[in-house]
């Protein structure tokens, strides 16, 4: 489904934001890069603000044309401020656009169409679209850089797909770290009594202050790696002599 969500780019004038709007798709799943008519593709400064997104761009088509980037789509989003004097429906929530546009992208291929840095879509290119769609902001200062429009559609395009029934996705969880065995735990118990005698913390045995801080660790559960790092600060400390 996201496969067949298109990201098209309408005469990008610095080869950067090509990059930095790949990098952009790719956190969220898209890889669909279609760019008309670029002022200078290919670039060094697009693969470099890639940043691990350099497929997206060597992989990306330029044509000459907004209808021939969007010619096999059944539903294209211009991204732009309303224009009410243009009939076209209109999202006021990009999350409306991205549920629509998801439920389409099911069976067809979709665009998101986004313009230049400068002046973004032209009246005659946002008549090429089936839709509009704003992003809301801060009236008073509402501009957003090219990557971080198609960054903020983009999520909400990955939201979208996210939460519907049936979506395979399956968020990266990290490799769960081994817990310590009963019998290392009590060796760490045994050399921080140690430590605590021999620094004068303790003058005599406190059970209640060793249950206490035994209570302590058994909350926090160290890992191996963790409890291992403890034992290496008591040997630390234990080597430590007054004048050293």
């Amino acid at each position: 489904m996201l496969a067949n969500i298109r990201i098209v780019l309408v005469q990008t004038y610095h080869p950067g934001n090509i990059g930095a709007s790949a990098r952009a798709m790719k956190t969220m799943g898209l890889t669909d890069l279609v760019l008309v008519t670029p002022r200078q593709f290919p670039d060094p400064e697009a693969s470099r603000l890639a940043a691990g997104a350099e497929d997206l761009v060597a992989n990306a088509r330029v044509v000459g044309s907004l209808e021939e980037a969007v010619a096999d789509c059944v539903q294209v989003v211009g991204a732009s401020a309303r224009l009410r004097s243009l009939p076209l429906p209109h999202f006021d929530e990009p999350a409306d656009m991205a549920q629509t546009l998801v439920g389409n992208a099911a069976e067809d291929p979709v665009a998101l169409v986004f313009g230049r840095e400068r002046f973004g879509l032209t009246n005659d290119e946002i008549r090429r679209c089936s839709h509009q769609v704003s992003i809301p902001a801060n009236p008073d200062y509402g501009i957003l850089n090219l990557s971080q429009a198609v960054q903020v559609l983009a999520y909400e395009v990955f939201k979208a797909w996210r939460l519907r029934p049936g979506s395979d996705y399956r968020p990266a969880r990290p490799t769960p770290e081994r817990q310590p065995t009963r019998e290392q735990l009590d060796h760490f118990h045994a050399h921080l009594a140690r430590v605590m005698q021999a620094s004068g913390f303790l003058t005599q045995p406190h059970a209640r202050t060793e249950s206490q801080l035994q209570a302590l660790f058994a909350r926090a559960q160290p890992s191996r790696k963790e409890l291992s790092l403890l034992r290496g600060l008591l040997s630390a400390l234990e080597d430590t002599r007054p004048g050293d």
